[in-house]
């Protein structure tokens, strides 16, 4: 198969879709690998280490959606990017449809199959290609916060942990999955005073046994994130469904009752937010205050780390992206796993969630629009 890798376009998005080592493996497995040029300098792989690696080299982004049966990407594609699709072509990368019903359209104008990487599971009901940028997500948002703590950026002028004698920051994470795991294990080991807030018991039950007490956890009712989010320092917004909007758990009104200065980072941005007054930010202008409360809200936190970011989300996409150049759309109809990943294909919504969160028509793959 021929598979190519434009170079990202979204503001300041330094990541790439296939390292210099993913293309080997493409290579090595006997497909043809277009690299448009420039693609990995965020990541310092010059157009010769791609060479090396076997892949070809393309002048622009226009000749890789020409010449591609797929496209590999990391971020979801821009009105430009959707333009060029065509139907038949295999687009592989984050979607994140839900917020984002233009996307959806020109996906749905261009008739291309694509699967996004925030949907495709594993046998555990996982989502493995979400999960390494979470963690990275995770982690950053700690370091976000602490940053958009300064009293010189308008937050409290708190330290994350404290000093002897002095009370540290007080984090809550609302959400206990990858994202919310990682963040608490962050500002848990710089000192902070740490709460986690999920619905699933059991979940809970695990939190505990992973941070020995370290953490408190609490059961999430709106009583419970009131009493926690007014207290707060920072408060870190975690949550997840998977392929849907995300659930605003932090009101407008509730900010009124929080201290001035407080820090909001939303890591679910990419889903639409988990706070009624969060809207995108860019790593270039990354915060932005409503009613004296600090939002932290980059859609695309992990392009800050690129070589760390890419490697990780390429040990995890690569299985899934040789199955489909593998095999191409037959790879969907035979993995249940790539075809949880499938949101879009031949000009109908293939992925339930999103399709409701749309307001669109949802059409399975198993109704025999797939042939």
């Amino acid at each position: 198969m021929r598979v190519g890798v434009p170079k990202e376009i979204k503001v300041q998005e330094y990541r790439v879709g296939l390292t210099p080592g993913a293309v080997r493996e493409y290579v090595a497995a006997g497909h043809q690998v277009t690299v448009e040029t420039g693609a990995g300098s965020g990541i310092g792989a010059s157009d010769e280490v791609y060479q090396r690696a076997g892949a070809a080299i393309a002048e622009s982004a226009r000749d890789i959606f020409a010449s591609s049966d797929m496209i590999v990407k990391v971020k979801e594609p821009q009105k430009s990017e959707w333009a060029q699709l065509r139907e038949s072509q295999i687009l592989f990368t984050y979607l994140h449809l839900a917020p984002d019903p233009e996307q959806a359209k020109g996906l749905l104008a261009s008739g291309c199959t694509a699967v996004a990487y925030e949907t495709v599971t594993d046998a555990a009901g996982h989502l493995p290609l979400l999960a390494p940028m979470s963690e990275v997500a995770g982690r950053l948002a700690v370091e976000a916060a602490g940053a958009a703590l300064k009293r010189s950026v308008g937050g409290r002028g708190v330290l994350l942990g404290g000093v002897p004698g002095v009370q540290p920051a007080r984090v809550v994470v609302l959400g206990g999955g990858v994202v919310g795991t990682q963040a608490a294990r962050m500002a848990a080991g710089l000192g902070a005073e740490v709460t986690v807030i999920d619905r699933s018991i059991p979940r809970l039950r695990e939190l505990d046994d992973v941070f020995l007490g370290r953490v408190r956890t609490r059961f999430s009712t709106i009583e419970a994130v009131e009493d926690e989010v007014f207290a707060a320092d920072v408060v870190i917004g975690a949550v997840l469904v998977p392929g849907a909007s995300a659930p605003k758990l932090v009101t407008r009104a509730m900010l009124k009752s929080m201290r001035p200065g407080a820090v909001l980072v939303d890591v679910a941005i990419d889903q639409g937010g988990c706070f009624e007054t969060s809207h995108p930010t860019t790593h270039a202008d990354p915060t932005y205050q409503v009613d004296g409360i600090v939002h932290y809200c980059v859609a695309n936190m992990p392009g800050a780390v690129p070589v760390t970011s890419s490697q990780g989300l390429n040990n995890a996409t690569l299985p899934f992206g040789l199955m489909l150049a593998n095999k191409g759309f037959a790879a969907v109809l035979e993995n249940p796993h790539l075809r949880n990943g499938l949101n879009v294909h031949r000009g109908r919504i293939t992925n339930k969630a999103v399709a409701e969160s749309l307001g669109l028509e949802f059409a399975p793959v198993e109704s025999g629009l797939a042939a």
